[in-house]
């Protein structure tokens, strides 16, 4: 940390120094990847909203060239069981103000060492049709896999994770560190199998996602017994009460342990959170996690080989507050940084 001076010293070394004149070291390496263009930028609040501020690039579809991580919009809520609106998610996740670019307890700035572009939204053909949009998803970031780029989704509901998992699990199945009040692996209903509570049985049985690299975070509510296919399948799952008793600490331990080595994808749930911190949400259960919770949780993760993620049902019209909307561009801010040292970790080696 910067030494204590005296208030000559302040005045010799502060009184005409700018807001990009920082002194200590390790602050100074922060500070010249920040403002490496001076002093001067453009205000949070100005300019077409992206995806954490990221340049808009849908000019990169179909080859994404010269990025390695793609924020892409899922504008989707067909598969939702209550109340909808998560088709509002990525619109309302654009217009957060103030995220990024530095994260004091990574010590990351992640745009400064991978290329990222906001790619736009998911194009459907039909706003009407739950499975040809599923298809849809599943092709377009099919295609950013495909040219080694890493997706970070915005939803939409969590039906969405099962045509992002056939796109990044195609070639081998995937581990998956899933944070959320719901397993969302139950069965069909109505005769339909595609809504947002069965989205990881379906991604199972389909051979994308590894249950036994499958870790379940924060779960709780009124449906337990939807759920046995996660138990029967070999997943671990982590009640939102466990989470307390178990410490942060132990439940990050767990969660790398499950995951390994392998390549590991993160689905976050707003309704991980309890709706005092996160009310704009389809399905909202009480006595959930904190948002200090799922971050500690998030930046534990650092380190793994995370190949894609999402944040998914964010629901902006049931918040006035817009607070669901901040944390999911602070979860989504997380998740890049996770991106961005996996692919420095994977650079390395090929080094």
């Amino acid at each position: 940390m910067p030494e204590i001076l005296c208030l000559e010293e302040l005045r010799a070394r502060y009184q005409n120094a700018s807001g990009a004149d920082i002194f200590e070291p390790e602050f100074r390496k922060v500070a010249d990847l920040v403002f490496a263009e001076g002093d001067s930028r453009q205000a949070p609040y100005c300019g077409v909203p992206t995806l954490l501020k990221a340049p808009f690039r849908q000019d990169v579809a179909p080859l994404f060239t010269g990025i390695d991580v793609a924020l892409l919009g899922i504008p989707f809520d067909l598969g939702v069981t209550n109340r909808p609106g998560a088709r509002f998610g990525p619109r309302a996740v654009r217009n957060v103000e103030r995220v990024g670019p530095y994260d004091h307890v990574l010590r990351a700035v992640p745009a400064a060492h991978v290329g990222v572009a906001d790619v736009g939204d998911v194009p459907f053909r039909s706003r009407f049709d739950l499975a040809s949009s599923h298809e849809d998803i599943e092709r377009y970031v099919r295609s950013i896999v495909e040219a080694g780029v890493v997706p970070l989704s915005v939803g939409g509901d969590h039906s969405i994770g099962l045509p992002l998992l056939r796109a990044v699990g195609r070639d081998r199945p995937v581990g998956m560190i899933h944070i959320d009040a719901h397993c969302d692996t139950s069965g069909s209903f109505e005769g339909c199998k595609f809504h947002h509570g069965g989205p990881f049985r379906q991604a199972v049985l389909d051979g994308v996602l590894d249950p036994r690299r499958t870790i379940q975070i924060g779960i709780r509510g009124n449906s337990e017994y939807l759920w046995e296919f996660s138990y029967a399948s070999g997943m671990t799952v982590i009640h939102a009460e466990e989470v307390e008793e178990l410490g942060i600490k132990r439940v990050i331990e767990k969660a790398r342990a499950i995951a390994g080595d392998g390549p590991t994808y993160v689905s976050f749930d707003l309704d991980a959170l309890d709706p005092a911190f996160a009310s704009g949400t389809g399905t909202p259960e009480i006595g959930g996690l904190t948002s200090t919770q799922v971050l500690g949780i998030l930046r534990g993760l650092s380190g793994l080989d995370i190949v894609g993620g999402d944040v998914v049902e964010i629901a902006p019209q049931y918040d006035p507050t817009t607070n669901t909307a901040q944390v999911a561009a602070q979860i989504l801010f997380e998740l890049l940084c996770l991106a961005a040292e996996a692919i420095r970790i994977r650079a390395s080696r090929h080094d």
